[in-house]
């Protein structure tokens, strides 16, 4: 079913062809710009809103919505029409306002310790959900005298397995709600093609890789998408990338307990963060259902980050945020209505952070 941000400004032009011309710029600042919904835009006649408002309904209804006790963290679980859900988190730092948003119902790429992973795949999101989760969180940071500056495609799903909507929607985050390139963030497991054809895209948005193992034996359990684009295949796309857009890259690594926090992990990661002036984003591992394991005690955490940053490399820690509603990275487990729960990981990428630890 199509929602109120799946037609492009190309699309409301047509649909709107019997009606003045001025009309579909009128509708398309109030989307957008207004960040009205369709049914209350005063510039568009009553009819027709009503009329464009029932053909054409918002994709997102609230199931649960929770704020953080400093009110910094607002984390929605959200149904859509055929029934799937999926979480989206707004976070208020001082400086800026940051949404991380949902790309995909589910995830395919079957990463153990990840919630989201282990509940498997239900489907891809349109670019009318995806661009919405944007819109809902920004009108939501108005009521805070707040504006959203930042997106990071870091919620469930992976990004680059529902391309073409993904972009597109990336575009519309771009171009109809102004947010500069810079500010938005794409996190990917690995999928090489993906990179590449991201790298040839014209706008060069940030890119950070959930890398978690800088060795493929470790790798492959810990991402097992792994075993078709190895290491040294990742690392030349994140090259290709960083050629085509000269942007600093970001890696993204969940420290476990005992699995990937030793001295020689540490090292490894070095080595490849080095040889691509990447940014390292160090992320407690939160505890899920379905993984054994624990994430790293705060020493070993402090004691990873100094080892990476004698060999050179730039590595902030993750703070986590929203603990007291299930908000933290890899904790988001909002009960829907028949049980089930959701999980996405936020995590922020360099250019989005501004390169500062939060703690």
């Amino acid at each position: 079913m199509t929602s109120q941000f799946d037609p492009d400004r190309d699309e409301w032009t047509r649909r709107l062809a019997e009606e003045p011309a001025y009309r579909a710029e009128q509708l398309w600042q109030g989307l957008y710009l207004d960040l009205t919904d369709l049914a209350d835009i005063s510039t568009l006649p009553r009819g027709l809103r009503d009329r464009l408002a029932a053909e054409l309904p918002v994709a997102l209804a609230v199931v649960t919505e929770s704020v953080s006790a400093d009110g910094e963290t607002v984390k929605w679980l959200w149904a859509l029409e055929d029934g799937a859900e999926i979480e989206t988190v707004l976070m208020h730092y001082p400086e800026r306002s940051t949404v991380c948003v949902s790309t995909q119902a589910g995830c395919a790429m079957a990463c153990g310790f990840c919630a989201t992973g282990q509940g498997g795949f239900e489907r891809n999101l349109t670019t009318g959900e995806i661009v919405e989760q944007v819109v809902r969180a920004a009108r939501r940071a108005r009521t805070d005298g707040r504006r959203v500056s930042n997106v990071v495609l870091m919620g469930m799903g992976e990004p680059l397995a529902n391309y073409d909507r993904t972009l597109e929607a990336v575009h519309r985050m771009h171009g109809a709600l102004g947010l500069s390139a810079r500010h938005l963030t794409l996190s990917t497991v690995g999928l090489v093609p993906g990179i590449r054809r991201l790298a040839d895209e014209p706008l060069p948005i940030n890119l950070a890789v959930s890398l978690h193992a800088a060795d493929d034996a470790l790798r492959d359990q810990l991402v097992p998408i792994n075993r078709r684009y190895p290491l040294a295949d990742l690392v030349a796309a994140c090259e290709h990338h960083q050629r085509a857009h000269s942007r600093r890259l970001s890696f993204e690594w969940a420290l476990i307990d005992g699995v990937n926090d030793r001295d020689e992990d540490a090292a490894r990661l070095a080595e490849i963060a080095r040889h691509l002036r990447a940014h390292v984003n160090l992320i407690p591992l939160n505890r899920t259902p379905g993984w054994p394991t624990t994430g790293s005690p705060p020493e070993r955490v402090t004691h990873f980050r100094r080892l990476l940053e004698r060999r050179g490399v730039v590595a902030t820690v993750r703070a986590n945020r929203g603990t007291d509603i299930d908000a933290a990275c890899g904790q988001l487990r909002a009960a829907s209505r028949d049980g089930r729960s959701s999980t996405v990981t936020m995590v922020e990428g360099p250019t989005a952070r501004g390169n500062r630890p939060e703690r």
